[in-house]
């Protein structure tokens, strides 16, 4: 028996290759295939299934390419509607793959038709169980996403049924895997490990500890920040289907002379800069948007930039690839080429460039107090800054800056000095402000975690602000 977690960072995402006797099965693949093909490849089997827990909204899965490169089938548990050829498992259906067995065991409450898979091992012990997003650690799947008329009550009361009749009955030292790890905005604070055990789940976890139905409903459903923008886009491509990932590639990784760049941008295509926030900084095409490939690019880039219209990009030599990937694991298919040679080659033909001053916390405090224009803009969640932030700030998050209208009381009389906990949103949040006209502001170098060491800023704490 074979079994290996496929983790991606910036979508905190696991995938599983499941091997035994030859043949293999793929949990909840991204849209990049090539990890499958390679360890079916290295243990010499045969993709035999590739399951889908539920319909994912954080991700494009790569169910569709894997079945076109493998001939496996793709199985979704009860109630799953596709516009592709599936396989629709029953509840309690088992498959074998080599000397183990796989039992759908269908949890409606994230989605209605969101399946765990239940692994037995040679000798007929359940070993581990897949759960989706129905099951993580320290919590679960948030029950507010797409799944018909139903309301999140209504959901939430299906996802204590499931929990109880079909999670918490299985052998305390079943290892739990589920489909998300710690940032994944799937459910409201996941746990920072990527698996756990049953037992450890049923006397930690706060959603198994409810053995009130109102209850679990009640917290389940309480403190859920709006999901992010993309999830409905996402799901509605992976219940639909897409474009082969190699047609895409074919269409995006195109080089664009200067001119040609230029061109592109004049026809109102977006600039999207992929280099690391603090290269960044120091000097890009104006207009561009920041979305550095280190943090969490999936998940930005899903949540500020269009899905109609084109997007070109700068990024650090070699990398052109890569972030064409990675943008359509959350459903972008509409790059329509990068800038051959990158910023320098924008610089060596003479172009005009912009830039974003970077500041420490300590030129902050000497300002604050001789300037009554300064604004001190937070552009981290609310959580982080009902948990602390400089008083007198305004917190305006860097999810809400893609509305224009977000920015209307802002003008060049204003000294903004910008910042988030590190830094990598505050550049971001800086190059959405200049692409709006606003060039009056400032970076604080490695964000609030550096300002509250500072003794010449004050910080308070306000946990009435997410009331």
């Amino acid at each position: 028996m074979f079994i290996k977690q496929l983790y991606t960072n910036c979508l905190s995402e696991a995938a599983y290759f499941i091997a035994s006797g030859g043949e293999a099965a793929v949990i909840d693949p991204v849209r990049d295939i090539d990890a499958y093909l390679e360890l079916a490849k290295e243990h010499n089997v045969t993709i035999k299934y590739i399951f889908e827990t539920h319909f994912h909204a954080d991700f494009v899965s790569g169910h569709l390419d894997l079945a076109a490169a493998t001939q496996a089938p793709i199985v979704y548990g009860p109630n799953a509607e596709t516009g592709f050829p599936v396989y629709l498992a029953t509840d309690g259906e088992k498959f074998t793959i080599g000397q183990l067995t796989l039992e759908v065991l269908h949890t409606p409450g994230h989605t209605l038709e969101s399946s765990c898979y239940l692994l037995y091992d040679e000798s007929g012990n359940p070993h581990c169980v897949f759960t989706g997003d129905t099951l993580f650690v320290g919590d679960v799947g948030r029950p507010d996403l797409f799944s018909g008329n139903l309301t999140k009550e209504e959901l939430a009361g299906l996802l204590f049924d499931s929990l109880n009749a079909k999670i918490k009955t299985l052998p305390d030292n079943v290892i739990v895997y589920p489909a998300h790890g710690p940032g994944s905005a799937c459910g409201k604070n996941l746990g920072p490990n990527t698996f756990s055990t049953i037992g450890d789940e049923k006397s930690s976890n706060y959603a198994l500890l409810a053995d009130d139905k109102d209850t679990f409903i009640k917290e389940v459903t309480s403190d859920l920040v709006a999901p992010p923008s993309y999830f409905p886009v996402n799901a509605k491509i992976n219940k639909e289907g897409y474009n082969a990932l190699q047609a895409i590639m074919e269409k995006s990784l195109r080089p664009l002379s200067v001119e040609a760049f230029k061109e592109k941008i004049a026809a109102d295509a977006v600039v999207l800069d992929t280099r690391e926030a603090t290269v960044f900084a120091e000097g890009f095409v104006p207009g561009s948007i920041s979305i550095g490939l280190e943090g969490r690019f999936a998940e930005w880039a899903g949540s500020l930039l269009p899905f109609d219209g084109e997007i070109v990009l700068v990024t650090a030599p070699g990398r052109e690839e890569e972030t064409i990937v990675r943008l359509a694991r959350v459903g972008f298919d509409n790059v329509a080429g990068y800038l051959e040679g990158g910023y320098d080659a924008w610089i060596a033909a003479g172009e005009e460039r912009d830039l974003v001053i970077n500041v420490d916390p300590d030129e902050l405090a000497m300002d604050m107090p001789h300037d009554d224009n300064l604004v001190v803009l937070d552009v981290r969640k609310p959580a982080e800054y009902a948990d602390g932030h400089v008083k007198g700030a305004l917190n305006l998050t860097l999810s809400e800056m893609t509305d224009p209208g977000s920015l209307a009381d802002f003008d060049e009389m204003h000294n903004l000095y910008v910042h988030c906990q590190g830094g990598y949103r505050s550049i971001i949040a800086c190059s959405l402000l200049k692409r709006e006209g606003i060039h009056n502001l400032r970076n604080v170098s490695g964000g609030y975690a550096r300002i509250k060491e500072e003794k010449g800023i004050e910080t308070v704490q306000e946990k009435d602000v997410l009331n």
